[in-house]
């Protein structure tokens, strides 16, 4: 069985849905839930252009935001009876998938839980995929967990 699990984590729903699954694998066993969570200042969503007048904060607004998520990641993982480590990674590149793979590495996982959003065709090639990256050039075995249809 796994013992190290690690779970990427962004405040999505998807997200949530990928670390859920984790705490199942975790609870069946003596197994260690470590959370990821990459703050990249390459891309600016525009949820963040909008509420922000001044980026020169933006570095920092985002690091505040990745300390959030990572703490309502680690309540719910405490929620289900487990104790978590986090870790938080910052980069100004665009190399997600990189990143979650070198954390993968450097903490000796022996999976990636992670949420995906199951893009297809344009969306996809668009907006990019780094459950696809990490997919394709990770040597741990990885679970993903698609995105719960909607009613």
């Amino acid at each position: 069985m796994y013992r190290n699990i690690l779970v990427p984590v962004d405040g999505s729903e998807t997200s949530k849905n990928g670390l859920l699954e984790a705490i199942k694998l975790a609870q069946a066993g003596h197994v260690r839930l470590r959370l990821l969570h990459i703050v990249s200042t390459a891309v600016v969503a525009m949820e963040y252009a909008a509420a922000f007048a001044e980026l020169d904060n933006l570095p920092q607004r985002l690091h505040e935001d990745g300390e959030a998520v990572l703490k309502q990641a680690e309540d719910l993982v405490r929620q289900h009876g487990l104790l978590p480590e986090s870790a938080l990674v910052g980069t100004s590149r665009d190399n997600t998938g990189e990143l979650i793979i070198d954390q993968a590495k450097q903490w000796s996982a022996d999976i990636i839980v992670m949420g995906t959003h199951g893009r297809r065709g344009l969306a996809r090639l668009v907006l990019g995929s780094n459950a696809e990256y990490v997919l394709r050039h990770t040597p741990v075995p990885v679970l993903l967990v698609r995105e719960q249809p909607r009613d």
